[in-house]
């Protein structure tokens, strides 16, 4: 329910527009900033991102308190229902975002279990898009990882999961990552082909 909220189509429909008939054809927060402006793209950033926090608080304070034991597990979970929500909302035919805002939402979520991934996937993320100027490529180099540093806390007992459960978490965790990866499709190929778009490159609305 969270995820089907669209921040960037809404605001795009307040702007008089279907976003995803511009640029990229998704609802995402760099279409939208490259469509209608920088602050259309930090609200867009921020309503995708906070979704995923506002579920996963939800979570904590109607299961969480009286199941610890599952409370990773649970949140895991609800994050990848924000993000399948987010990028397949069934009342815009399946046509939603590619889901890095949310994720974004999802890792920063998991703050109160090891603060250590979501500051690593912050200075991932800006590291590799400041130096490459390709927010497509500081995505997916985030999201692999958040995976990899994932499995790494996992097996270091740094997670707040029991053992019986760390399978269970670390294929939600590679299924959140494959879903980026899915959604990038079109950018992977034009990144390989050296057409990617870079940061300032802006859409005609």
């Amino acid at each position: 329910m969270f995820g089907l909220f669209q921040t960037g189509y809404i605001y795009g429909r307040l702007n008089h527009i279907d976003i995803r008939e511009y640029g990229s054809g998704n609802a995402g927060t760099t279409n939208v900033m490259r469509t209608l402006g920088r602050k259309a793209g930090f609200i867009t950033y921020f309503g995708d991102a906070l979704k995923a926090v506002f579920c996963i608080i939800l979570i904590h304070f109607l299961f969480g308190v009286k199941h610890p034991d599952i409370e990773f597990l649970l949140v895991l979970y609800a994050g990848l229902g924000v993000i399948l929500g987010h990028n397949f909302p069934f009342y815009l035919g399946f046509r939603g975002g590619k889901g890095i805002a949310t994720t974004s939402g999802v890792i920063l979520s998991l703050l109160p279990y090891n603060w250590m991934l979501a500051v690593l996937a912050f200075v991932t993320f800006m590291g590799v898009t400041f130096v490459s100027r390709y927010v497509s490529l500081g995505s997916l180099v985030m999201v692999t990882g958040f995976f990899i540093e994932f499995v790494v806390f996992g097996q270091l007992g740094m997670l707040n999961v029991l053992p019986e459960h760390l399978a269970e978490a670390y294929i939600i965790a590679f299924i959140i990552t494959a879903l980026a990866f899915i959604r990038h499709r079109a950018n992977i190929k034009r990144l390989m082909t050296g057409t990617e778009r870079k940061i300032g490159h802006k859409n005609k609305a």
